[in-house]
């Protein structure tokens, strides 16, 4: 069920004609929990960009074509605190490669020895990008996150939201941005499964679905081993406002203190 409906949505989002106005530089659906205390994990983002923008539009490059490669680092602090680092790059065939911004995000959670019917955390993100590849240079998110695994099926959702402080979106104040995902376990190995990312516009009136960011991916996670995490998924847009087709994958590696034996 879930295979076919991922599969209708890119037969849907193949007859659209989009335009593009969004950059992807970190495409992942938080899970609740945390990094162990004591412990690193470096992840690496990486996507690419098969049929996005294809001129400068607002002073920004286009992203049709663009290999994005986000170095993510997080340390554990304790049962119920982290803090993450972002590195954000680009590279295309006319510019090169290129440093794109750096964010900080630290994130509280509910401690598991609470035992509350669902994961719970609050991450936020702050941090600057460059206005080659984002209008809005400086920008800080709040992201609830709740999640629960429910036997073989794992739903998490991120209702997002965002604040600009310097560029256009300044004006619209804070914009919401829910993101979800639904996977299962085919195996105690593969889970299979849907995420879906959001940026609808300010809090106070959306925007007009045709300038909203509404993407789709089918997705798969491998659990290979308590220390190493790989997520792949094929993303297709179906608003006007979104990027039409991308890649993504998240390779991650933790080190340093035992590992969660769920992951």
């Amino acid at each position: 069920m879930i295979f076919r409906f991922g599969f209708s949505i890119l037969i849907l989002a193949a007859w659209s004609e989009p335009s593009w106005s969004q950059g992807n530089y970190e495409v992942q659906v938080y899970g609740a929990e945390t990094v162990a205390p004591g412990a690193t994990m470096v992840e690496l983002h990486s996507n690419f960009t098969f049929q996005g923008s294809k001129g400068v539009m607002d002073g920004q490059r286009p992203t049709e074509h663009q290999l994005h490669e986000t170095l993510e680092i997080t340390h554990g602090f304790n049962e119920w605190f982290e803090t993450g680092f972002y590195i954000f790059t680009s590279a295309d065939a006319v510019y090169g490669w290129n440093w794109v911004g750096d964010h900080i995000r630290p994130r509280f959670r509910i401690p598991e020895s609470w035992k509350w019917p669902v994961g719970l955390s609050l991450s936020q993100e702050i941090g600057y990008q460059r206005a080659a590849y984002s209008a809005d240079t400086w920008t800080w998110e709040i992201r609830p996150i709740v999640d629960k695994q429910i036997g073989k099926l794992y739903l998490s959702f991120n209702p997002s939201f965002d604040r600009s402080f310097h560029g256009p979106s300044t004006r619209k104040g804070v914009e919401f941005s829910p993101n979800f995902k639904a996977g299962y376990d085919i195996t105690k190995k593969i889970n299979a499964g849907l995420e879906y990312y959001g940026a609808l516009g300010p809090v106070t009136g959306f925007d007009p679905l045709r300038e909203q960011q509404q993407q789709i991916i089918p997705s798969v996670d491998l659990n290979l081993s308590p220390n190493w995490e790989f997520n792949f998924g094929v993303g297709v847009g179906v608003t006007q406002g979104t990027d039409h087709l991308l890649v993504k994958m998240i390779l991650g590696r933790r080190f340093g203190a035992s590992s969660h034996p769920k992951d």
